[in-house]
């Protein structure tokens, strides 16, 4: 089998966390049992660029026991967890191309191994496979039947690659159902991004100033979360409404150019480029520390830093401190990239079990409708975002209230009244 990661030898340690994040992925679970009996992917080929974690190991597992021949690579040069790949690779026999750490040149050149598997579907996080099938593989993107998109910042590229009328085969935007953006980006975003900055910086979050750029669903989630942990949170935005929305949920709301005087930590979760920039970081105090959880490495000007810096060192794993001309400390986390999967683990696996239930599902929808799809970007259909909801909350013991036959007549009809 053909395959490039770091250490064969690590695979016995990542079946076991592989093993332990299925525990809590009932959902997918569920759908794994009825896909190895049905095999709805038999003769398929998947092909995926998405972070190569635990939970992303139990989505690949779940469509190879639909029947699907799968590969992986990285949607991140520094989201591999070396360990989960090798198992991938001698455990389940799924082609892993991902290590991490690597050079961008790696990385582009694993997203092209790939490709070159001619996939059937492909699911991606950020768009980086799609747009390099699409620039680079223009012949193999006509063959493909669909593709499934994970993240905010990929589905914004690839609606503006369907505007221009450039898009090849049609998306589903997993990321726009629900039962992702307002679980996985705004809890697992919130946790597994507080949990980044303390595990590189054991830096103290109870009474500091934490500064969050963009008032998302994942901003929403790291200003609560921080608040949790007793920091004063300062939110930045460019939305009135999402900033009317900040403050009303209890926040300061402030320019940057105001709240870089005031912050003790950054965190950018915009989707947008030079969020912090160099007029941002002649203001900031000495020690401030600054992350991006943002899907690319784009949110924090670093040759803005680079040039105003005499110095930089790692002065721990994943932190590295720029020394400016006058003196002054700024601590970068993880080169920028996204902290909470670089420094941390990423989302909780009770939150991915959704998110990649969605994957799944919205897999076996395009299968089933390619043909009569238009090359567009389509929102998860209702009915998958509702079962993915339903079999969670069974999973949870949960029981919720069915509406009446009056009461789904009274919900139809425009004849009741006072």
């Amino acid at each position: 089998m053909d395959y490039h990661i770091r250490d064969i030898a690590l695979a016995d340690v990542g079946k076991n966390r592989i093993e332990w994040a299925e525990r809590d992925m009932p959902v997918l679970r569920r759908i794994r049992e009825r896909f190895s009996q049905e095999k709805p992917f038999a003769g398929l080929r998947i092909s995926a660029c998405l972070h190569v974690t635990t939970e992303t190991a139990n989505l690949l597992i779940t469509l190879k026991e639909g029947g699907a021949e799968v590969f992986l690579t990285a949607s991140n040069p520094l989201s591999t967890q070396d360990d989960v790949a090798a198992s991938l690779v001698k455990h389940y026999q799924i082609p892993v191309f991902a290590i991490k750490g690597e050079d961008t040149d790696t990385y582009y050149s694993h997203l092209r191994e790939v490709i070159r598997r001619e996939p059937h579907l492909v699911i991606d996080d950020g768009a980086d496979l799609i747009s390099t099938l699409h620039r680079e593989f223009p012949e193999l993107a006509r063959k493909v039947y669909g593709g499934m998109e994970e993240t905010t910042t990929g589905v914004i590229r690839l609606k503006a690659m369907a505007k221009e009328g450039v898009l090849l085969f049609p998306i589903v935007a997993v990321n726009d159902a629900y039962t992702k953006h307002m679980f996985d980006n705004r809890y697992g975003t919130g946790q597994s991004t507080i949990d980044a900055i303390m595990r590189a910086t054991n830096r103290l979050v109870a009474g500091s100033y934490f500064v969050v750029a963009g008032y998302g669903w994942c901003g929403k989630g790291v200003a609560q979360r921080a608040r949790g942990m007793g920091a004063n949170v300062i939110v930045c935005e460019v939305d009135p409404i999402k900033a009317l929305e900040a403050r009303m949920d209890g926040f300061l709301v402030m320019p940057m150019r105001e709240a870089c005087r005031l912050g003790d930590f950054f965190v950018t979760v915009t989707g947008n480029t030079s969020v912090i920039r160099e007029e941002h970081f002649m203001s900031m105090k000495d020690g401030a520390i600054v992350s991006n959880a943002g899907h690319f490495n784009v949110e924090i000007d670093l040759p803005a830093l680079e040039a105003l810096s005499l110095s930089r060192r790692e002065i721990r794993p994943f932190v590295e401190e720029y020394t400016l001309r006058d003196g002054r400390r700024i601590y970068l986390l993880a080169q920028g990239r996204l902290v909470n999967l670089a420094s941390a683990e990423g989302h909780p696996a009770s939150v991915m079990d959704m998110s990649f239930a969605n994957q799944a599902l919205s897999a076996e929808f395009l299968l089933k409708n390619h043909q009569s799809l238009e090359k567009q970007v389509y929102r998860v259909p209702e009915e998958i975002d509702r079962q993915v909801a339903d079999l969670k909350l069974r999973s949870m013991g949960v029981e919720i209230d069915e509406l009446t036959e009056e009461q789904v007549a009274y919900l139809s009809s425009w004849e009741f009244g006072t």
